[in-house]
């Protein structure tokens, strides 16, 4: 069916389902890749930027897991979700990079004034959106400040929204782990932001 849209000239559009843009991307419709690109670049750029702390490490390590991504699409089943299988190739070209560096999780502390300036946006209006920025600014400097294994963690769930059963097998620990280590993660945040609010 896929294959005859894509021949048929099917328009893909951000509207498609991810499963029916996989499909189309499949039977080499280039719209539906160039959807998929748009729709799931810039979570993995965020998530390998979280876990490198280096701007131009992410950005190299988010075009070889796209690339890896079309690549392997034929082996994708479609009836799953696109960002748990694309965080997982993320996650692991990040390792492979570590590996290459011989180097670990955590060994060097975050740089937020990286992480703050990609991850906050300012909206049109700069005097409305002033203090949701000023929030954002706040939770990501705390956030930096975390072990590497509690900062992802919480990236995943509450920056990225993924359910626990899928954060589960993206890092391969049973569901319980990951809500007690979430819950945990979320205590040290927010003692972090308690703290900076003392010193403000």
């Amino acid at each position: 069916m896929a294959e005859r849209q894509a021949q048929a000239g099917h328009p893909s559009t951000a509207a498609d389902s991810d499963s029916e843009l996989v499909d189309l991307a499949r039977a080499g419709d280039l719209d539906a890749r160039e959807t998929l690109a748009q729709r799931y670049r810039q979570p993995a750029y965020l998530l390998a930027l979280q876990m490198l702390s280096n701007l131009d490490d992410a950005m190299d390590v988010t075009q070889d897991a796209m690339l890896r991504f079309f690549t392997t699409l034929g082996s994708f089943d479609s009836e799953r979700r696109v960002q748990p299988w694309l965080f997982t190739i993320v996650r692991n070209q990040v390792r492979d990079l570590w590996r290459r560096r011989q180097r670990r999780p955590g060994d060097s502390a975050p740089d937020a004034d990286s992480l703050t300036s990609q991850l906050v946006s300012s909206g049109p209006s700069p005097e409305a959106d002033l203090r949701r920025q000023q929030l954002r600014e706040e939770v990501w400097r705390a956030l930096a400040k975390l072990p590497a294994e509690k900062r992802e963690i919480i990236v995943l769930r509450d920056f990225h929204d993924l359910a626990y059963n899928d954060i589960a097998q993206l890092l391969g620990i049973p569901i319980g782990t990951v809500m007690s280590r979430l819950h945990g993660a979320r205590r040290q945040l927010r003692a972090r932001l308690e703290e900076g609010g003392r010193h403000a």
